[in-house]
């Protein structure tokens, strides 16, 4: 989950063994956003936090003091990637933790590291783009990890729910799984469940602004990011495969 705020001042093939199951991409991402969180927690003074979040966090508010200010837009050059490895707490950081596990696993295994990290934040960047256009000019910043997350967990739709593909070694007669096919965005809409899942992610997410009006809190959930990222990595997954599939 992405949160917001009032603005302050090669392939898995070649890689080792993965640990705790995960990929080691994976594991990377999680101990790098955990080391980041405990220095800003108890290394950090309360000035040093704020410090943090004003150069590393996403404002959108930079991009309309750019033409008066640009020494305050220079960090649009890095925030649309980096607000992704901020937490705005422990809880935050958990739950994240634990979707990015689900959902990049099957990613990383089948991509491998560098694909999947150049997925994640330009998801990351992509959903900072669609926050930045609903809040533009409500002074509101963004942290958090779900953007990249749900960018993956799009890419991850793409074939998670594909059937297995079967062949037979020519030569033993023995059957060898071949993987899952990347579906097209038609094939997508013809799956029933990567359908469901789709059209249930966008919904759920899109109705965040309603929750207010309904449970009387003002929760402070960057739906924008969600949306944002899960269209790119559904978009994007695309270029990055490089399997051959046999005919269906």
């Amino acid at each position: 989950m992405s949160e917001q705020g009032p603005n302050p001042r090669n392939r898995g093939n070649g890689e080792h063994q993965p640990i705790f199951l995960l990929p080691n991409v994976v594991t990377g991402l999680i101990g790098l956003m955990v080391a980041i969180h405990i220095a800003a927690t108890l290394v950090l003074n309360e000035a040093g936090q704020q410090q943090l979040v004003f150069w590393f966090a996403f404002l959108p508010a930079r991009i309309t003091a750019a033409s008066s200010q640009i020494d305050l837009a220079l960090p649009l050059l890095w925030t649309p990637f980096t607000h992704a490895l901020l937490h705005a707490g422990w809880e935050h950081l958990l739950l994240n933790m634990a979707w990015l596990a689900i959902f990049a696993t099957p990613v990383a295994r089948r991509y491998g590291s560098v694909p999947t990290l150049v997925m994640f934040f330009l998801c990351a960047a992509a959903g900072a783009a669609l926050f930045a256009v609903t809040t533009l000019y409500t002074g509101q910043f963004l942290v958090g990890a779900s953007g990249g997350i749900a960018g993956l967990t799009g890419a991850a739709v793409r074939f998670m729910f594909q059937p297995l593909l079967v062949s037979e070694d020519p030569t033993t007669g023995k059957r060898i799984i071949l993987g899952q096919r990347l579906a097209s965005l038609s094939g997508l809409m013809r799956e029933p469940r990567a359908r469901n899942f789709t059209l249930f992610w966008l919904i759920a997410n899109g109705a965040v602004p309603l929750l207010p009006l309904l449970t009387g809190s003002d929760l402070q959930i960057a739906w924008q990011a969600h949306i944002g990222g899960f269209i790119a990595g559904l978009l994007l997954v695309g270029l990055f495969e490089r399997r051959v599939m046999p005919p269906q």
